[in-house]
């Protein structure tokens, strides 16, 4: 998986930073617990009134990784549009979960963070995807920890595992990454 373009949290802020079109739409991808969730906020904390988008809550109870159009419908093309997004996918409604994804029109920089979301069908509405890579053994070990913390069951991570494995393997996403950041520290 080498790439010129591989990087650290400074490559990042020079990619994001770089981006001719403002507000930019960065994807932050990656497996399950490569450090995705850490890289965007750190870029968030480093970029003025940039906002952070997390696919999880956009598939929360709906699907593993079946949630392009509502990601893209719900957030993005209104995003891009212009308008302030104030969201709330069809799944926080029927379970009652309260407040919604927010995002103002005013954001400098979108990162729409989780696994998937630098994927093909959603190409059009990015402006860069960065892929973190990490071991193997590393995102097995913070995997264990989300399972033994409760955060999960091992029957749901083996579910999500059974779906995310060859979703990854069939998007490629390192490939088509404009910057590939180690997840592992």
């Amino acid at each position: 998986m080498e790439n010129p373009h591989s990087g650290t949290l400074a490559a990042a802020l020079e990619l994001v930073r770089g981006l001719p079109r403002k507000p930019a739409v960065v994807s932050v991808d990656g497996r399950s617990s490569s450090g995705k969730t850490t890289l965007a906020a750190r870029i968030a904390a480093a970029v003025p009134g940039a906002c952070v988008v997390h696919t999880d809550d956009i598939a929360w109870h709906h699907a593993v990784l079946d949630w392009a159009g509502l990601l893209a419908d719900g957030v993005l093309r209104p995003f891009r549009s212009g308008r302030d997004v104030s969201y709330r996918p069809p799944q926080w409604d029927v379970r009652g979960r309260s407040g919604s994804i927010d995002v103002p029109a005013s954001c400098p920089l979108l990162l729409v963070e989780g696994v998937g979301s630098g994927r093909r069908e959603l190409s059009g509405l990015l402006d860069a995807v960065i892929w973190v890579e990490t071991d193997a053994a590393e995102r097995d070990r913070r995997d264990a920890v989300r399972v033994a913390a409760g955060e999960t069951t091992p029957d749901d991570y083996a579910a999500w595992m059974a779906e995310e494995e060859p979703f990854v393997a069939g998007q490629r996403t390192w490939e088509r990454a404009d910057l590939i950041v180690r997840g592992s520290h």
